[in-house]
């Protein structure tokens, strides 16, 4: 199944993972400027700088998809999912083993922030699968013994009865999911990986190329760019892979 995403530049559709420090990813997004449409802000980063950091990189022109993977009771997480939202940032992730009322609750958080700007625009909202780290053994040291293609898939199903606007998984499960999750879905897929890059601490990993076409609307890459000599000329590959 085609999504609706296929149409758009592939370097629209690469999120840049900033893992690093406040200095570091100014200095990165300054390389990147002009190139990327999207970083991402993770634990690591938002932890250190809290909600100005999302202003920062919108002020430069970026999407900024927020990756605090919320997790916590209901009523938390309509509150969490709010001022996430609130911040300015496009994507926003919980994780869907929360449950469907959880996933529920931030869709209505999402919303309360977007009434409150008074621009209507709500937040993509995502529900985390399986992390990328984890295979099958690491499924089953935590009591699951579905594979990981199977927990992905019952993951799946209830971030599309919440109602939310599409998953994380790995690219390996995108294919099956965007036929699952139908055209519009949102697949972001950490875990790529340029052919001939180290895998790093990620266990179910595919190219750029192979994401895109197993179905994933965005891709999520870091340490491949971030940590390049030449980080713009190693964004500047990957698009010319996919072009």
């Amino acid at each position: 199944m085609t999504s609706v995403f296929a149409s758009i530049p592939p370097q629209e559709r690469i999120i840049v993972a900033l893992d690093c420090g406040r200095d570091e990813a100014m200095r990165l997004a300054e390389v990147l400027r002009g190139r990327a449409k999207w970083v991402k802000v993770g634990m690591t980063l938002y932890y250190a700088c809290g909600p100005s950091i999302v202003a920062a990189f919108k002020q430069r022109g970026y999407k900024v998809f927020l990756d605090l993977k919320l997790h916590d009771i209901p009523f938390q997480i309509e509150g969490a999912a709010k001022n996430a939202a609130l911040t300015g940032a496009d994507m926003i992730t919980m994780h869907t083993l929360g449950g469907q009322a959880m996933l529920e609750a931030a869709q209505r958080g999402v919303a309360s922030a977007a009434k409150e700007r008074g621009d209507g625009a709500l937040a993509v909202t995502l529900g985390i699968t399986v992390l990328t780290s984890m295979d099958g053994d690491a499924l089953s040291q935590i009591g699951i013994e579905r594979t990981p293609a199977d927990q992905v898939k019952l993951l799946a199903g209830v971030a599309k009865s919440a109602g939310i606007s599409g998953v994380v998984a790995s690219p390996q499960e995108a294919s099956a999911l965007r036929e699952m999750l139908g055209p519009q879905a949102y697949i972001v897929t950490p875990g790529v990986r340029p052919a001939g890059a180290e895998a790093g601490d990620q266990s179910r990993i595919a190219t750029p190329a192979q994401a895109f076409a197993n179905g994933a609307s965005h891709i999520v890459i870091g340490r491949p760019v971030t940590r390049a000599d030449d980080p713009a000329a190693a964004f500047d590959a990957i698009v010319a892979e996919l072009q």
